[in-house]
């Protein structure tokens, strides 16, 4: 038995008009996940200029892992920023080239090397203030 695609004919169009418009006025809540607060991971970063938290670092394994570069949730690709560790008062200058922390407590993940710039690769973790430079 052959089975097979039928095409559209004019009888079928409106019908297909009618079932696409119905899905798109669905309420948006229908469409997200039940469950735990998924924004907990996903939440916009507070005020960037002079913002404090805590900041992580990538693995030294990744791609790249010795450029001053940084991921933030909300700055455009390209911001450059200083990262003064608070606990020494060391900085350095990164620039925005990813996406994340992605663990809500976090506020910027640093490059191994930049990490390693300012002090923070023996803690993993460490207090920080970000200032956007021009």
């Amino acid at each position: 038995m052959k089975v097979g695609l039928r095409s559209l004919t004019l009888g079928s169009a409106p019908a297909a008009a009618l079932i696409v418009a119905g899905c798109a006025t669905a309420p948006l809540a229908r469409w997200q996940p039940a469950g735990p607060d998924h924004h907990a991971l996903f939440r916009p970063a507070r005020a960037i200029e002079g913002a404090t938290g805590l900041a992580s670092y990538y693995h030294p394994g990744t791609r790249n892992a010795d450029a001053l570069t940084a991921a933030h949730r909300t700055l455009p690709f390209g911001t450059r920023v200083r990262v003064t560790n608070l606990a020494n008062n060391r900085t350095v200058t990164v620039e925005i080239t990813d996406r994340g922390p992605f663990i809500a407590n976090r506020l910027i993940d640093l490059s191994y090397g930049a990490a390693a710039a300012i002090g923070m690769t023996e803690s993993g973790v460490a207090p920080v203030r970000l200032d956007l430079l021009p």
